[in-house]
């Protein structure tokens, strides 16, 4: 249950901000202020320098509030499996390797491989992927995620990678359950403007709320 609780908590906001910072003190800004702005889902990329071992101070930091922090960009799963130890509460990749989803599922985990075509979202499907993650969605644009669930509308999709605020409520009619965002959520960390950082997060969130209210 704590799994499906998780995945349920994530999907909540409709948005992961995906934290890629140069340390420490920097992705625990970008935490607070994307927190601020009511997305709680966050995901450290492997490309950060020591990223598990900051993985494993932020769980500490953050484990008595409202955050669930993930690890991005997990390429195997013995990068997978350092990362869950390290505290990680849920496994993202950019692309689809049965064996992570394996390991994932053998310690309970959600786990959200890249997916690009039909026979990948099948594979992921088959071995219990309960979120499939669109990477690159850029590459596509929003019409992907109608096209797959055209054939499988039982799958859960999420983009990432080309999702803005420009766009991100097309995201979500096109039946996205989520999005995952990076450097259009955080550009303002980069000159120091973390209140910037906690407008933009409000700011996406609210327009998913929209674009979910549409639906109904």
């Amino acid at each position: 249950m704590k799994r499906i609780k998780i995945i349920n908590d994530m999907l909540e906001s409709g948005v992961v901000a995906v934290i890629r910072a140069e340390s420490k003190d920097e992705a625990i800004k970008v935490i607070d202020a994307v927190k601020k702005g009511g997305i709680k889902s966050l995901e450290i990329t492997m490309t950060v320098p020591g990223a598990i071992d900051i993985i494993k101070e932020l769980s500490e930091i953050y484990k008595d509030e409202d955050v669930i922090i993930g690890a991005g960009t997990v390429l195997d799963p013995e990068t997978a499996r350092a990362c869950i130890l390290a505290g990680a509460k849920y496994i993202v990749s950019p692309t689809f390797s049965a064996e992570t989803v394996k390991l994932c599922n053998r310690y309970r985990v959600p786990v959200m491989p890249g997916v690009m075509t039909v026979k990948e979202v099948v594979e992921a499907l088959e071995l219990g992927v309960e979120v499939l993650k669109v990477f690159p969605g850029g590459a596509f644009g929003p019409s992907i995620i109608k096209d797959f669930k055209g054939p499988i509308p039982q799958g859960n999709f999420m983009p990432t990678g080309g999702v803005s605020l420009d766009n991100v409520k097309d995201w979500i009619k096109a039946g996205a359950v989520a999005v995952g965002t990076g450097s259009s959520l955080t550009a303002g960390a980069k000159t120091g403007n973390y209140d910037l950082v906690t407008e933009t997060a409000a700011e996406f969130v609210e327009e998913v709320r929209k674009a979910r209210a549409a639906l109904k």
